[in-house]
């Protein structure tokens, strides 16, 4: 559960997504368990919740990101951060 919440706050960053993953997996272990003890079953569905979360959030910020970048690749090099934002605004509202 802890690297589930970890990785859902750090997936905009996506070092979460790879929390996540982690997080997953030890919370479908967890979750097994809990089947056969009885104990945890909570926190392990919401370990495996949070860090489902986590990865398709990092996905999302990583299509985002591709998405920007490939939008404004020609206001990389500008002369001031004025005309970086103007060059991203007639990028980004061009039709």
């Amino acid at each position: 559960m802890v690297l589930g919440v970890i990785g859902l706050i750090t997936s905009i960053v996506f070092v979460g997504g790879l929390l996540g993953a982690i997080g997953l997996i030890l919370g479908i272990a967890a979750l097994m368990r809990a089947r056969r003890t009885g104990v945890g079953r909570g926190m392990s569905i919401t370990g495996v919740v949070t860090s489902s979360l986590a990865i398709v959030v990092s996905i999302l910020a990583a299509i985002l990101l591709a998405w920007y970048a490939n939008n404004t690749q020609k206001c990389y090099q500008p002369e001031s951060f004025q005309q970086y934002k103007q060059c991203v605004h007639q990028q980004l509202t061009k039709d």
